[in-house]
């Protein structure tokens, strides 16, 4: 007898625990496969004879390829809705990931990298649905935060996972290892939500020009907004420093202290575990503060403003000759980041309505991808140029000084929403 299908809210504790758990995984496995290129980034580029300028191209269409992605993954998110957009989401870009493997021209590798960036741009908008789909109201915010963070947990695992896969398949074959979980990912989902009912998507020729499901999404509205422009430029700032270190991290190790392979594992590690701790100090900081009365544009400010500051000291790693004290230093900088950001994205929600946030979000996003853009390609260019990481580090130092004082340029004081 075919038991019935339940609704999501009649789902037990235990089958929402495991729906959370599979779009954590997701989450983790999105990140893994973005981050294969730059922790093998030595081993490929001798393969196949890169230069810097070659491996920063990459960088930089894989950026724009998910920069131009999420003005509109949120809008099939949407139309597939929660059930389809997740197991198509995966494969998608594990099917690009494993594509890897059998690339030999760089015009192949650009494909495949602009393919790669688009189809993991569904991995924040169908985790965000879904978290909403299947947690109860009260555990949402505590389910983004602990997806953030299990995200930085992938930064920590990748380094430590992917040296160790290529020494027994070859990096060709850690495309393809990859890729393949991200298949079997997707048959569990199909088997786990088999006789769950979510929410349907509305259909495309129900909506109206002025309904949030419409055919496109509509920025105009939003790109008159002074909030908008606060956020977007802060974004390109912000997470220029973070894809700089994202995609060149293993390298700076490589030629500051000679690593390869497994040796690169463990810095890496320790370095994105300062980005899981910040993630979660950025946010637990901020609502204990604000529970004890602080304004919100003290509160908001005041962590942008520390960490940035915490960021100013990372030219030193070059000159610090000592091996833990460039790992504390990196560990600082993507703690602070992810402290920035986690504040960064909360102040979207302070200070612009709701009928706007998703499309500001999105905007977002879209402008991070574009400041990762270039930054990646710059990079290329400087380090063949011969100038080493001095000039992209001097710029990192000061990145979210610049940001935060864009912030306060446009919004001199940040009023809730509500409080309008």
């Amino acid at each position: 007898m075919t038991k019935p299908t339940k609704t999501v809210a009649q789902l037990s504790a235990r089958a929402r625990a495991l729906l959370f758990a599979l779009v954590v995984t997701a989450g983790i496995l999105n990140l893994v496969d973005r981050q294969i290129i730059s922790v093998l980034k030595p081993t490929i580029a001798a393969d196949l004879g890169w230069s810097d300028d070659d491996y920063g191209t990459l960088a930089a269409w894989f950026q724009g390829g998910a920069a131009f992605a999420f003005l509109f993954t949120g809008w099939i998110v949407d139309k597939l809705g929660v059930k389809w957009a997740n197991p198509i989401g995966v494969v998608a870009w594990s099917i690009a990931a494993m594509a890897h493997g059998w690339a030999r021209s760089m015009s192949e590798f650009v494909m495949i990298r602009v393919s790669l960036g688009a189809t993991e741009a569904m991995g924040t908008p169908t985790g965000i649905k879904t978290i909403a789909s299947v947690l109860p109201k009260n555990w949402r915010s505590s389910g983004f935060g602990a997806t953030n963070a299990a995200n930085s947990i992938g930064a920590i695992l990748a380094p430590l996972a992917i040296p160790g896969v290529a020494v027994l398949v070859g990096w060709r074959g850690t495309f393809v290892a990859a890729g393949a979980l991200g298949l079997i990912w997707a048959a569990v989902w199909l088997i786990a939500t088999r006789r769950v009912a979510f929410s349907p998507p509305r259909p495309i020729e129900t909506a109206t020009e002025t309904d949030a499901a419409a055919p496109l999404p509509d920025y105009g509205p939003i790109l008159r907004n002074r909030q908008t422009w606060a956020i977007a430029v802060a974004k390109i700032l912000s997470d220029a420093t973070w894809w700089l270190l994202l995609f060149w991290l293993p390298d700076f190790f490589h030629r500051q202290y000679g690593l390869t392979g497994v040796a690169l594992g463990v810095p890496l590690a320790i370095a994105y575990g300062g980005a899981a701790i910040g993630s979660l100090l950025g946010g637990g900081v901020s609502t204990r503060l604000l529970g004890l009365g602080y304004s919100v544009d003290t509160v908001r400010k005041g962590i942008l403003l520390v960490a940035a500051l915490c960021v100013l000291p990372i030219p030193l790693v070059l000159y610090a000759g000592n091996y833990a004290v460039t790992i504390g230093l990196m560990a600082l900088t993507l703690a602070a980041h992810q402290a920035f950001s986690t504040n960064l994205f909360a102040l979207i929600a302070d200070v612009v309505p709701q009928d706007k946030l998703g499309r500001v979000t999105a905007f977002g996003s879209f402008s991070g991808n574009v400041g990762g853009m270039v930054i990646a390609k710059v990079a290329g260019l400087v380090l063949t140029a011969g100038l080493g990481y001095l000039p992209l580090f001097l710029f990192a130092s000061v990145s979210y000084l610049l940001a935060v004082g864009w912030i306060h340029l446009l919004l001199p004081v940040l009023r809730p929403i509500e409080a309008r």
